[in-house]
């Protein structure tokens, strides 16, 4: 995995959910989350592992709920908020759920405690947050990819980036082995810019 890291550098990770998952879906992998939190907490002393994500709470089952619970008890911290649901001019059913606010406010928070900031998104609206925290001395990569059509990462903020880590040369350090592929339907996560998008469809063996 290319990408510039320091033995004794504090290390946080801030995924952005849904965007992370379609990166991987455009490159044909699912992310196995166990494996992705090792492969860091080897890179620097790993303080944090954000993942956000919004849920449509007014269902009698949430799909992405065993993928919550899952990261939420092995070493990720979850931000969460309720998803909006609503009905465009053609009739379809759409759900907006969007993080960035959340994921912003926690990298401005945690700043004075860490070195190196890890952002898995490729929005271009972070690029100002990226340039912020910068100003403040941190280091920032930015994890996503320019292999898949179109690619994923906006150019903006891959050019803030102090360094790009490309998620298709990471694949091979944090992809779900397909034997473990669940024989149940995807889970769905909603997503800010797309109708319904899929979540990760995993959850792992504890």
């Amino acid at each position: 995995m290319k990408g510039n890291f320091y033995e004794n550098e504090r290390v946080a990770l801030f995924i952005d959910g849904a965007n992370l998952y379609s990166a991987a879906r455009s490159l044909g992998f699912d992310i196995d989350y166990r494996r992705l939190l090792k492969v860091f907490r080897e890179k620097g002393r790993l303080v944090r592992a954000y993942y956000y994500t919004a849920l449509v709470e007014d269902q009698e089952y949430s799909p992405i709920r065993p993928l919550i619970d899952w990261l939420d008890y092995n070493g990720y911290t979850m931000v969460t908020k309720p998803a909006k649901e609503f009905t465009d001019a053609m009739g379809r059913r759409k759900v907006k759920g969007n993080m960035d606010i959340e994921l912003a406010i926690d990298v401005l928070e945690m700043a004075d405690h860490l070195d190196h900031v890890i952002l898995f998104s490729g929005d271009g609206d972070f690029r100002r947050l990226v340039e912020a925290v910068q100003r403040r001395g941190l280091r920032v990569s930015v994890v996503s990819t320019i292999k898949s059509a179109p690619p994923m990462v906006a150019d903006e903020l891959r050019r803030q980036a102090d360094d790009f880590i490309e998620l298709a040369e990471l694949a091979p350090l944090i992809a779900r082995n397909p034997s473990e592929r669940a024989t149940r339907p995807a889970a769905r996560e909603p997503d800010a810019e797309h109708d319904d998008a899929p979540s990760e469809s995993l959850m792992r063996s504890a």
